[in-house]
């Protein structure tokens, strides 16, 4: 057990927990067994183990202390934010130190003239919206779990959303960021202007999952409210002319702010639990499509985004201008990973990319696992970009079970690396896909990932055993947990 690992190391961890203890206080750190469990995993409840202690800073200064003693000592650490990633890629390690953010929820600076708000990690993604929607701004990068995910956490995976088809995700909405590197450091990136001369090291560091520093200050893009916006919903006999009709809104040369497509499946799931009223349930599918912008172009997209719609089969196509209804309309898909738990015990939430033009057969083919394997499959998606979010049902209790789905997941992932997509879009890579980077990238490709990782993080410390492919990764991983080889940290 860990505690005999402490007497064999002369109670190695006792003196740092002090050291921690004395840089944020002895409430900033969790040590009881039981108090560890909340810390365990992310999203991704599929993989579990308990960090060996827990800390919780509340400025830049305490994060860089906190990592340097870490340093010092040799020891792993893990970053965490709200705990809603859906890769793993806040799952603790084997006698690590979790270095929780979400203490640091300041918001710092708003600057309306320039259009950029300051944050600390900790801060929620709506409340950056809700900070300055008074003055006419919003803040555009909108995970479905915006209400409760955090700023630091959207940086580290390059978190998208609804409105990343017009807006793109968090890496095009960051303009300089404070940040820790692993050796304790504090370093300024970026800066206050969108273009700053020397290399991208912002956009280098968004989308690094935690392996090359934590982020402590983060200065972002927000945007003035369009005059005009509306949501147009269609439903379809099928999920493959929802698909084509994504194809033909985009080729006719119209940009959404959003585009989403939701299954029989998921509809019913989303009805049952939030009931919009606005999802027929017999559809085989509906398709969503945010307009914004000057009121005469969202009148004249509006009216050829149905045109194209009804060519492609929609039964109906209704729309709403006003905030109400249309808050209305995206309720349903904005609960649907949630709804998902109403319909089944368990579910493992993928998250590929795949060119427009080959949404139809790619889903026909993800029907057809669903069909060879026996599991059910609900299709929720970022149409616009291609980025789909497949659910895949199942129950965790039953022998074998968590095994085959993973199997699916990779078989879904595979599927879009050769329709020429990519295995993430939003959701990172983590613990979840490590062992399918080699399906996108060379050995040299990786490598030259590893040598910039390696810059930042010479020790290995930070985050280790994320984003590239390990002894122990994905299926191997989930199998290690359920024979018990993970182990528990007791109590120091």
């Amino acid at each position: 057990m860990l505690a005999n690992f402490f007497n064999k190391t002369d109670n190695k961890w006792k003196p740092i927990v002090k050291q921690f203890e004395k840089v944020v206080g002895k409430d900033g750190v969790v040590r009881r067994k039981e108090e560890l469990l909340t810390y365990e995993c992310d999203g991704l409840t599929s993989y579990r183990q308990r960090p060996a202690v827990v800390v919780l800073p509340r400025t830049t200064e305490q994060v860089a202390e906190v990592v340097k003693i870490c340093d010092r000592n040799s020891v792993k650490w893990v970053a965490r934010g709200a705990g809603t990633g859906l890769s793993g890629g806040a799952l603790p390690v084997e006698d690590c130190v979790l270095i929780v953010t979400a203490r640091m929820k300041k918001i710092l600076d708003i600057d309306l003239e320039n259009q950029r708000i300051t944050v600390e990690p900790g801060v929620i993604n709506n409340w950056v919206t809700q900070a300055v929607s008074g003055a006419g701004f919003y803040y555009a990068p909108d995970p479905s779990s915006q209400i409760i995910c955090s700023i630091g956490g959207n940086v580290a995976e390059n978190s998208g959303g609804v409105h990343c088809l017009k807006y793109g995700v968090t890496t095009n909405h960051v303009i300089g960021l404070k940040i820790v590197i692993p050796d304790g450091s504090i370093v300024d990136l970026g800066g206050m202007v969108p273009e700053m001369p020397g290399y991208d090291l912002t956009g280098l560091f968004v989308g690094s999952e935690g392996t090359i520093g934590i982020a402590t200050e983060i200065t972002l893009r927000i945007l003035k409210t369009p005059e005009s916006i509306c949501v147009v919903l269609a439903d379809f006999s099928s999920i493959e002319e929802a698909a084509v009709s994504v194809a033909g809104i985009i080729g006719s040369g119209i940009i959404p702010a959003g585009m989403e497509i939701m299954d029989n499946l998921s509809i019913n799931a989303v009805e049952d639990v939030v009931a919009t009223g606005c999802y027929p349930r017999d559809a085989g599918a509906i398709l969503l499509v945010e307009l914004d912008g000057l009121e005469v172009e969202v009148a004249a997209n509006k009216k050829r985004v149905g045109e194209i719609c009804r060519d492609n089969g929609a039964r109906n196509v209704t729309s709403a201008n006003d905030p109400e209804t249309r808050s209305k309309m995206w309720k349903g898909r904005k609960a649907a990973f949630a709804a998902a738990g109403h319909i089944s015990p368990d579910y493992f939430v993928q998250d590929g990319v795949i060119p427009r033009t080959q949404l139809a057969s790619v889903l026909k083919e993800i029907n057809a696992l669903s069909d060879r394997y026996g599991y059910r499959i609900a299709n929720v998606f970022h149409a616009g970009d291609g980025n789909l979010h497949p659910l895949i049902l199942y129950d965790n209790s039953v022998e074998g079970a968590l095994e085959t789905v993973e199997e699916i997941g990779g078989e879904i992932l595979k599927l879009c690396v050769k329709a020429g997509g990519s295995i993430s879009g939003e959701h990172g890579i983590g613990s979840d896909k490590n062992c399918f980077m080699p399906d996108m990238f060379s050995d040299t490709d990786l490598e030259t990932m590893k040598w910039v990782r390696q810059v930042f993080n010479p020790k290995g410390l930070a985050n280790p055993g994320k984003v590239f492919p390990t002894p122990r990764t994905c299926g191997e991983s989930a199998k290690a947990h359920q024979k018990g080889k993970f182990k528990d940290a007791e109590v120091l």
